[in-house]
């Protein structure tokens, strides 16, 4: 049998938090399972999700993210009350959990999910160990960017010279 593609198994990304890069310092990345719900599934790959504004806290040990809103479809069944706020628990492993209890509690790190995707038909989020920027290093980094940005421009239409 021929193996089948990403795309035909539903692989990819789901959603990306591009803010999370600007508003913060990502030093590690982690992947975590997330637990859902079946209407949640559903809704995930129809691209019904908002994750710029959520976060993850740990309480009582476990890993939980907050605000991320995952709108219900229409078709959800009749019996099941879809909150769309609801708090989602994380899957780690006990080790990593316990390293990012060390961080965030001694060392003032927070956890921001940077990415959403789809792994072996799981949904796995990625999350950011961050430490928050502050203005003039957003304008530090802006400034990168752009001058990539025009480098790369001055050395396509250069080798087009060529």
């Amino acid at each position: 049998m021929a193996k089948k593609k990403d795309s035909e198994k539903g692989g990819g990304t789901i959603a990306l938090n591009k803010r999370a890069r600007h508003e913060y310092h990502i030093d590690e990345r982690y992947e975590a399972g997330l637990a859902l719900q079946g209407w949640e599934v559903k809704s995930l790959r129809a691209g019904r999700l908002n994750f710029g504004d959520a976060y993850a806290l740990i309480k009582d040990g476990e890993l939980y993210l907050f605000g991320a809103q995952i709108t219900p479809l229409i078709s959800t069944s009749t019996h099941v009350v879809a909150d769309d706020r609801r708090t989602r628990k994380l899957l780690l492993h006990r080790e990593e959990i316990d390293k990012l209890v060390g961080a965030v509690e001694r060392k003032g790190y927070t956890l921001i999910p940077t990415a959403l995707y789809w792994k072996n038909n799981k949904v796995k989020v990625e999350l950011g160990l961050a430490r928050g920027k502050q203005e003039h290093d957003k304008r530090a980094s802006e400034k990168e960017r752009d001058w990539n940005r025009e480098k790369q421009r001055v050395l396509r239409s250069h080798n087009r010279d060529a």
